[in-house]
């Protein structure tokens, strides 16, 4: 079973920093690829950022390239997202997704993902 919490979002001033995390009280979080997903009101939800299972890989959306960081730590099971340099174009309610299917390569797409948060609301103010 595999559950997953986000928090950390928040109201920071453009240019400002927050660390998401997403936990998972499953048994199984350190084989899984993960990833972070947000939808913006009207928008269509849009990939971020992911991690394979090991921490080796960690894809990127252009938007976020040199800002976000994504990590990853199995004992516990936690996924993180660090966010810096924020901007308003950045406001979003932000998921995390887990990828339960073993598949070998972490994927940008949200069909490729089958368990989700509940989402968490980042808002940058300009």
């Amino acid at each position: 079973q595999v559950q997953l919490v986000e928090s950390g979002g928040g109201l920071v001033q453009a240019g400002g920093s927050l660390r998401l995390s997403c936990t998972d009280s499953g048994r199984t979080f350190s084989r899984y690829n993960m990833g972070w997903f947000r939808q913006a009101p009207g928008k269509d939800r849009e990939f971020v950022a992911a991690i394979n299972w090991s921490g080796s890989t960690t894809p990127y959306a252009d938007s976020v390239k040199g800002r976000f960081t994504i990590s990853r730590d199995n004992d516990p099971n936690t996924m993180y997202l660090q966010m810096n340099n924020l901007k308003p174009e950045d406001t979003a309610v932000y998921y995390c997704a887990a990828d339960s299917t073993f598949r070998r390569s972490v994927g940008a797409a949200v069909t490729e993902y089958d368990y989700w948060g509940q989402g968490t609301q980042v808002t940058v103010s300009a």
